[in-house]
């Protein structure tokens, strides 16, 4: 086996070595077709970039069920402030310490680079016995299960799906939530910077971050938060002006940064950085023991603002603080029916400064659909009371548990009988593909496994070495007991 792992991994640090970020997938689907070729399987590319390769059943599997085995090819592109690594063209350069291996800088891209790596090898393997297998490697999972979501009904052939795509080995997922993302857009009018203005750049950095469905309930700090409460502080207070007001990176990752450049033709710097320092002082109080790295800084700046030469009117400046004050973050609800599960949620993901409007993201999930018409709504509401417009995108549908699945009891069974202790079930307060599968193929049999990943979606990701050698001996013989 352990040679068997090996070639998984040589297989993962090719693909780590591909560009492919969300919606930018051309190159690693090329490379997948390339090999794909090379090892003799067909295989077709339907108009959203997804890919379906045919790897016939061994002998004595040729009446066995069909088995689609899925996964996605983009990952979330995130990077210290500090590197110059350029996602477009640089392999991720990878670090093994010990049992773990990580990106210098980076995202891993384990999610679901990995992933990938063990459907390629399981593929490749001519001494494995397996039935048909369907492999569905699909674009733009991370942005909003879009490949899935342009699935054509009828393309799948198979009725049972291993979805390769979870991240704490020892756990089998049987459901998820649905989500959403809301895009606002508050109008807003500039005015001349004033002469001899002195600026001034508050940063929040330092934040853990992560994926605003799996970390959601740790409460870690949201950068934009912070940086809104901040803000509202000196503006009511102090001569200061808004030039530009940006954070955040993703939909489905918790800011870790965030920043806005200020003006003021009054030298107020030694103020702003005492009230500063004293909302630091706070905040890292309250975040104590989530959030050791966390800094906030104001610190004067030689740039002369922006491009434009502009400041945001005073109005239209306090009413951007405040709906970025007013929008809900964190955990908003917690499941009746699962302990220990987020029921509902929204993440404030990104704030950006435009030509004419301030934008904002944010990006909803409940495993109640009803719920996640209200939390958006209240997200709506709080917007029309600042004037700005919403309009939603990137909706998916919940992944409901099916607790008498055949598969799950198998699976359940060959894993104790494996490793002598029975798996965790769950559910996920995160969305995956399963969900817009299932709503696609509604007699789909389907579970959700993977190797140990911590801190996806940051450059704090890492992946369990050991465990990926867990998943192959586990996904292995599973298709093997299909004869």
């Amino acid at each position: 086996m352990k040679n068997k792992v090996q070639k998984v991994f040589d297989i993962f640090q090719q693909i780590t070595a591909i560009p492919r970020c969300s919606k930018k997938e051309e190159k690693i689907c090329s490379w997948i077709s390339q090999w794909v070729i090379e090892k003799g399987f067909d295989f077709k590319k339907d108009s959203a970039g997804n890919l379906l390769i045919w790897v016939p059943a061994s002998e004595g599997y040729e009446t066995s069920p069909g088995i689609v085995i899925q996964g996605h090819m983009d990952m979330v592109c995130e990077k210290t402030p500090d590197s110059r690594h350029d996602f477009s063209k640089d392999p991720i350069q990878l670090i093994f310490e010990e049992e773990w291996v990580r990106a210098k800088d980076t995202s891993l891209g384990a999610d679901n680079g990995i992933g990938l790596a063990l459907a390629l090898a399981i593929a490749s393997d001519k001494s494995l016995n397996h039935p048909l297998l369907e492999l569905l490697f699909t674009v733009d999972e991370e942005t909003g299960l879009t490949g899935a979501g342009r699935l054509k009904e009828g393309w799948l052939k198979g009725k049972i799906l291993l979805n390769i795509d979870s991240e704490d080995e020892g756990t089998f997922t049987v459901g998820c939530a649905g989500g959403k993302d809301t895009r606002i857009q508050l109008p807003v009018t500039f005015d001349m910077i004033p002469e001899n203005a002195i600026y001034y750049q508050l940063k929040v950095h330092g934040l853990r971050g992560g994926h605003s469905g799996v970390d959601i309930h740790e409460q870690r700090a949201n950068a934009i938060k912070i940086m809104a409460r901040g803000l509202l502080l000196l503006l009511e207070k102090y001569p200061i002006h808004i030039v530009s007001i940006n954070g955040g990176s993703a939909h489905n990752a918790i800011p870790r940064e965030a920043v806005a450049t200020l003006a003021s033709n009054s030298d107020v710097g030694n103020l702003l950085c005492n009230r500063i320092r004293e909302l630091e002082k706070t905040v890292r109080e309250e975040f104590d023991a989530i959030e050791p790295g966390l800094e906030i800084r104001l610190e004067k700046s030689d740039i002369n603002a922006d491009a434009s030469g502009k400041i945001i009117s005073e109005k239209h400046a306090l009413a951007a603080v405040r709906l970025l004050s007013g929008i809900p973050h964190g955990v908003y609800g917690m499941s009746y029916q699962i302990p220990g599960l987020v029921e509902t949620s929204s993440n404030l993901a990104t704030v950006n400064t435009q030509k004419s409007m301030i934008e904002i993201v944010t990006s909803q999930r409940s495993s109640i659909m009803s719920r996640l018409s209200e939390i958006t709504g209240q997200i709506k509401a709080i917007s029309d009371l600042a004037g700005a417009e919403t309009g939603d995108e990137n909706a998916y549908p919940a992944w409901k548990p099916r607790m008498d699945s055949p598969l799950l009891s198998r699976c359940v069974d060959i894993y104790t009988d494996f490793y002598g202790y029975k798996p965790k079930i769950e559910a996920i307060h995160a969305g995956l593909e399963c969900g817009v599968i299932g709503a696609k193929y509604p007699d789909m049999d389907m579970i959700s496994f993977g190797p140990t990943i911590k801190g996806a979606h940051s450059p704090d990701e890492k992946l369990h070495v050991p465990s990926v050698e867990k998943i192959l001996t586990f996904l292995t013989a599973l298709l093997k007991s299909y004869k």
